[in-house]
């Protein structure tokens, strides 16, 4: 089975290249404990290999031989837009590969639905004055998940989809979306990523869930990577495990790999160290 690179090096290279190709992960970490940045990391490095193979190259190296590009990269956001979103990631990368990586990547930003039910105002959230076309597309509103079925059905084949973020679509059983709505949506991804190929990373914050939330989230989708914090001593260190992954967590547990520390430097979030049952 082929697979599509996360964009982490020292990850994809632990686990044979990539995510096997059809799968939809969840990134779930909490406050600053990296997976808003291995999202971020994994948009704008597989950007670089439409865009710009030499920085690729550069600071991501070779690609595993099982490893495939995907055919176009999508990041999806419901409630930021794209100047907002490369501001973040500016943060967190250098400036030179945050302009090359998201040259390669298509944004879609779905505010529009996802607020037009709340009482924030339009001016907020959409650009430009109201146009006729505008008001009339009010009588054919889309709810924010039917427009974001819409957009994978059209571009997520073959292509990384990245989505920013679950947890945007939590907590709002008293409008369109209950918790139900939520799990079935996961469900119905894992089964359509099967057909369009490629990998759909879901980003979530773990402190928005609880644990049977979690569990249930857990067991709809095909892998679910958290990160963390670890204190020892005067440090405190970021950490990532594989809690479950169909197709690699097998691969880790063979090389006896339990977890991995990480880091987030100019060239996005990295693995800095690899432990092993001992």
């Amino acid at each position: 089975m082929m697979r599509i690179p996360f964009g982490v090096s020292r990850f994809d290279s632990q686990i044979g290249g990539g995510a096997p190709e059809g799968s939809v992960v969840l990134l779930a970490g909490s406050a600053g404990a990296g997976a808003r940045e291995f999202l971020y990391t994994s948009a704008v490095f597989n950007g670089l290999l439409q865009n710009d193979l030499d920085l690729f190259d550069l600071h991501y190296g070779t690609l595993s031989r099982e490893a495939e590009p995907p055919a176009d990269v999508h990041y999806v956001s419901f409630s930021s837009s794209r100047a907002d979103v490369r501001r973040e990631i500016s943060f967190s990368m250098e400036e030179e590969i945050v302009d090359a990586g998201l040259g390669g990547v298509t944004f879609h930003d779905l505010s529009a639905e996802y607020f037009q039910l709340s009482p924030v105002p339009r001016e907020w959230y959409v650009d430009g004055p109201r146009s006729l076309s505008d008001l009339g597309a009010q009588d054919e509103r889309r709810t924010v998940i039917q427009a974001f079925a819409d957009y994978l059905d059209d571009h997520a084949t073959d292509s990384l989809v990245v989505v920013d973020s679950l947890t945007d679509l939590l907590g709002d059983e008293q409008h369109e979306r209950p918790w139900s709505d939520v799990v079935y949506l996961l469900k119905g991804l894992r089964k359509a990523a099967r057909e369009w190929g490629g990998l759909v990373l879901l980003h979530l914050s773990r402190d928005a869930v609880t644990e049977t939330e979690f569990g249930e989230l857990m067991s709809s989708v095909d892998g679910t990577i958290q990160f963390g914090w670890e204190t020892g001593g005067n440090e405190r260190v970021r950490s990532m495990f594989v809690q479950e992954f169909r197709g690699v967590l097998s691969q880790l547990e063979e090389e006896d790999i339990v977890r991995f520390e990480t880091e987030i430097h100019e060239a996005g979030f990295d693995v800095s160290n690899v432990r092993k049952i001992r």
